[in-house]
């Protein structure tokens, strides 16, 4: 299991749970992936809850902020990497984008800040200190890939090569459509998922999760069994089995049997 200590500029590194059941998130996401907890206190009464694999960090799971609407969905939080989150952040609106919080210390683990792309598309940024992020991915119960998903995909590419420097190129991949990804240093490090009107609704432009399976059927009834939801899938993808799942709280995440390299 390959430990990671770094990351550049523009990889997502981290993934959280914003949730009002963070007892009920900590049990399902355990019947799922086999996660361990560290329970991080953060204030009175409330902890940032770490996920971990043998050990190492995968995930978190916090707490729903006082103040936020009761209609609103527990939701999963990608987090790009950036050398300085302040200079980022003065990057964001003259791209297109919006501030929606500044940034902030996260005690002694890092920086960060929360933003909108040019299609409203909200990702977090993280200037890592003692925290780099996830120290494990790619493997089973781990995060394995992000998407950006939007109605607009060359305008939030060009949002995110501007903010971050980053490049974006398309391939063919046999599917129906090329498929886009956020590049550094030449690498695919995210995706970009075209967001239909008429196929996916009133579902806004967000970032999307995607955790690791070795076994995809395994990966189906552990969450049925823990009272969770399959939305779509499994259906085959160039890369793998995928579902389209949601916890008892109704946050959506995806999970991928990777196809074998």
């Amino acid at each position: 299991m390959p430990v990671i200590d770094s990351y550049q500029q523009g990889t997502p590194s981290w993934a959280d749970l914003t949730t009002r059941d963070q007892a009920g998130a900590k049990a399902f996401y355990q019947s799922v992936f086999g996660w361990s907890y560290e329970d991080n206190p953060v204030g009175d009464g409330i902890y940032y809850t770490m996920a971990r694999l043998d050990g190492h960090d995968v995930a978190a799971i916090s707490p729903m902020p006082d103040g936020r609407p009761p209609q609103m969905p527990a939701t999963w939080n990608t987090y790009l990497t950036v050398d300085n989150v302040d200079a980022t952040v003065e990057k964001v609106a003259q791209a297109g984008g919006s501030v929606m919080a500044p940034p902030f210390n996260v005690m002694d683990s890092g920086r960060m800040a929360v933003i909108a792309d040019s299609t409203g598309a909200a990702v977090s940024l993280w200037q890592a200190n003692d925290h780099i992020g996830a120290t494990v991915k790619d493997e089973p119960g781990s995060l394995t890939w992000n998407e950006c998903f939007t109605d607009d995909i060359e305008t939030a590419a060009k949002f995110y090569d501007e903010v971050l420097g980053t490049s974006h190129s398309s391939a063919d991949i046999g599917a129906q459509e090329p498929y886009t990804t956020l590049d550094v240093d030449g690498q695919g490090v995210a995706g970009f998922f075209f967001k239909d009107p008429e196929a996916h609704g009133r579902m806004p432009n967000m970032w999307l999760v995607y955790f690791a399976s070795a076994d995809i059927d395994d990966t189906v009834a552990r969450i049925t069994e823990a009272d969770g939801k399959v939305l779509n899938g499994p259906f085959d993808t160039p890369f793998g089995q995928v579902i389209v799942a949601q916890d008892p709280e109704g946050a959506v995440f995806q999970v991928i049997q990777p196809t074998p390299r």
